[in-house]
């Protein structure tokens, strides 16, 4: 499953943001079931961020959340990011030159409560 949080920065707070983004890509990648992470920057407009993660699933994620240096250093720096929806589960995905591989949701089926 794929986590981008995005952010707009003012140019004046960049460089604490970065340091504290650091610091919550670390935490975040000390936590069993991550795979990858990234911070980028847009490039036709420095004051927008993103940090995006890499996960083996929904449940490690959440899991991860709960850790206690992910709680002090990467929680209150995610609460800054833009406010819409940021977990993506992978319904598709193809290595290069190589075929699509579709693979079910893992969404349970509704009535959602």
């Amino acid at each position: 499953m794929l986590v981008t949080n995005r952010f707009v920065v003012d140019p004046d707070g960049a460089s604490d943001f970065t340091e504290r983004a650091h610091a919550a890509l670390a935490a975040l990648a000390a936590r069993p079931g991550y795979l990858r992470g990234e911070l980028l920057r847009a490039l036709d407009d420095p004051t927008h961020w993103c940090l995006v993660t890499e996960w083996e699933s929904v449940g490690a994620y959440r899991r991860a959340l709960g850790g206690f240096d992910v709680k002090v250093t990467a929680v209150p720096l995610l609460a800054r990011s833009v406010d819409e929806p940021s977990a993506y589960e992978t319904l598709a995905s193809a290595a290069p030159e190589g075929e699509v591989v579709v693979v079910a949701s893992d969404r349970a089926a509704g009535p959602y409560r």
